[in-house]
């Protein structure tokens, strides 16, 4: 029996496949920079509000459904993940902000077993060094890569295919099938 699974759209995965994991690693939405407010706390701007909701719907349209959310501390991290309507239960972990790549795989390596599909909301240079460090198995779009190693823009989406539980991801562990860079036509 042939299933319409949403990530076939993007990898051609057949069927018995389509139970693997799946990883969204996103940027936060473009802030702003006001005075006297600390980097943590500097919110959208109506630019990354509206990019941020055009980032749920290509997520809602191209990934499965999201079963959970790392989300880094910072309020512009917190409102991208409200502007894209993304309903999942969600940790909010204060390593996120500013971590380097290997803290962002120890929190994902937390995520419980059930968890099928991944969203971790997070900063640059963070996500495109995660990406592409986790992006080295068999079915990797090359071109996806080269795109994230140019640039990893606000509201920013690379999708990977995971081939294992979450608690053994490490570097070379899954394989980047998609990038997304939401923007109005």
């Amino acid at each position: 029996m042939r299933h319409n699974h949403p990530l076939s759209r993007l990898t051609n995965v057949s069927p018995m496949n389509a139970q693997r994991r799946t990883l969204v690693l996103m940027r936060h939405a473009k802030s702003t920079y006001p005075d006297g407010v600390a980097d943590h706390d500097r919110p959208l701007a109506p630019r990354g509000v509206r990019e941020a909701g055009l980032a749920g719907n290509w997520l809602r349209a191209n990934v499965p459904k999201v079963d959970s959310v790392l989300c880094s501390t910072a309020t512009r991290t917190r409102e991208t993940l409200v502007r894209t309507g993304i309903d999942a239960p969600v940790r909010y972990a204060e390593r996120l902000y500013g971590a380097r790549p290997g803290i962002v795989v120890e929190e994902i390596n937390r995520v419980a077993d059930e968890v099928m599909t991944l969203l971790v909301v997070g900063h640059e240079p963070t996500m495109s060094a995660l990406a592409l460090i986790l992006a080295a198995a068999d079915g990797t779009n090359s071109t996806a890569a080269q795109r994230i190693s140019e640039k990893f823009p606000t509201s920013a989406i690379a999708v990977l295919r995971v081939f294992g539980a979450w608690a053994d991801l490490q570097p070379a562990g899954a394989a980047l099938v998609a990038f997304h860079v939401p923007r109005q036509a």
